[in-house]
């Protein structure tokens, strides 16, 4: 089990009501959650450079599903990289867009090339990234 350590941090006046306007906008209660919060964030960050560190994304992929073949594609890659995709959730946000939400875990480098080869075809009107971790080490 893993004990608090107290610690100073001394900052620019300036910069300091920034960061606590900041914190006072996302409603932590206090600076330390949110130092943590910016710490944990590099950490995952930094994760996300080595190609062979296991890693979890969330990839969003606005698209016309009217268009001829498109959604085959968007399944078709899923189902090469089978061993990352985890999840899906497909929503019509409208009659003719659709959001397809696809969450992967794996090897960085593996996720990053299905993001690509996603973002890659044709038709796809909107392609989001986002990195996240797997979880094992954040405290």
């Amino acid at each position: 089990m893993s004990r608090t350590i107290r610690f100073g941090v001394s900052l620019n006046d300036r910069l300091l009501k920034d960061f606590d306007r900041l914190i006072s906008g996302r409603n932590y209660k206090n600076r330390s959650q949110a130092i943590a919060d910016l710490i944990r964030d590099s950490l995952i960050e930094r994760d996300w450079q080595f190609k062979n560190k296991r890693v979890a994304a969330i990839i969003g992929l606005v698209y016309d599903h009217h268009r001829r073949d498109l959604v085959n594609k968007i399944i078709d890659i899923q189902h090469d990289f089978q061993k990352l995709v985890i999840s899906t959730q497909h929503i019509h946000l409208d009659h003719k867009n659709c959001l397809e939400i696809i969450a992967a875990k794996g090897q960085a480098q593996a996720i990053v090339g299905l993001a690509h080869k996603l973002r890659a075809v044709k038709g796809i009107k909107h392609a989001s990234f986002t990195t996240t971790t797997s979880g094992k080490k954040l405290i």
